[in-house]
């Protein structure tokens, strides 16, 4: 069944299944994979049904304890990227989607056949497909893996490609089922340039449709003495996979604590974009500021 007929279930429904109902739900996560499934099936708990996360690490722990006879297997049942199976529209109905949003079934004769000749010089070198998720990527994203990864070892490559592999499992479960309600979003923005939180200094925050080039706001904020928000900017159902944009207004800030900036200041609004993949994670992303310079991270 294709993921659009089981979007959004319940992880829950995943206790109470029969080993082959588990296995007809979850076969098409690892392309054409059936054997990933029946391996975590076996060792299948409460816990290990009760987020994406853990349902996931089992299903990679299948593949990561399998020889390397059944990796390649599990790495030659993908097809090609803009290959003969996606012309001929022979392709799963996730790999399909997963190509067409990676702009690979509008590609140019210039376009196709350059991916053409990359896939024959690949699968030349390697005897094995070329594996990445292309979910969230652009034309120029894989082109340029493409042709980095060709001048790779087959070793560093089939790691590569099983690395993917579960990147692309990751992505088709979190389209099948709904996350736990444990993520959350949170911020804190330091002035680097004092040596001290950044207080009073205003957020908003934004979710992107980048298919659109739409934005939503989600909030306004403003920080604390601390330098942080009152709470989290986002948690629960309401912290979604995506792309998200905060915009601190640190022009507004400079002027109220008096520090030396331009006539024409170098930094007014600081457009920060950046990506939610895991919805069941905690998220802390931070601004250190000064008037001449900035940078963030991922925390937790």
């Amino acid at each position: 069944r294709g993921l659009t007929h089981i979007a959004m279930m319940d992880l829950s429904t995943l206790a109470s299944i029969s080993r082959d109902d588990f296995v007809s739900l979850l076969g098409s996560v690892y392309e054409h994979s059936p054997w990933v499934p029946q391996g975590a099936y076996a060792s299948l708990s409460k816990e290990s049904v009760n987020s994406i996360t853990s349902l996931h690490k089992e299903l990679k722990s299948v593949v990561d304890n399998a020889s390397d006879e059944q990796k390649l297997a599990l790495i030659n049942a993908h097809p090609d990227l803009a290959g003969k199976a996606a012309v001929a529209g022979n392709l799963t109905e996730e790999s399909t989607e997963e190509q067409k949003r990676a702009g690979l079934s509008s590609l140019t004769q210039e376009e196709m056949d350059r991916f053409t000749a990359l896939n024959q010089a690949y699968k030349k070198k390697f005897s094995f497909v070329f594996i990445l998720a292309v979910r969230n990527a652009t034309k120029q994203t894989i082109l340029s893996s493409f042709e980095a990864r060709i001048n790779h070892s087959k070793q560093r490559e089939f790691e590569e490609c099983i690395t993917q592999i579960h990147k692309i499992a990751w992505m088709r479960l979190l389209a099948m089922f709904k996350p736990a309600p444990t993520g959350f979003l949170t911020c804190h923005v330091l002035d680097t340039a004092s040596g001290k939180p950044a207080d009073g200094l205003r957020i908003t925050l934004k979710k992107l449709s980048p298919e659109t080039n739409d934005a939503e706001t989600l909030g306004e904020f403003v920080t604390n003495d601390d330098g942080r928000l009152n709470g989290p900017a986002l948690k629960g159902g309401d912290f979604k996979v995506g792309f998200y944009e905060w915009t601190f207004y640190v022009g507004d800030y400079f002027a109220k604590e008096c520090l030396p900036t331009a006539g024409t200041p170098f930094l007014t609004e600081v457009p920060l974009r950046f990506g939610i993949d895991n919805p069941e994670d905690h998220y802390h992303v931070p601004l250190l500021v000064s008037p001449y310079s900035y940078s963030t991270y991922r925390g937790s």
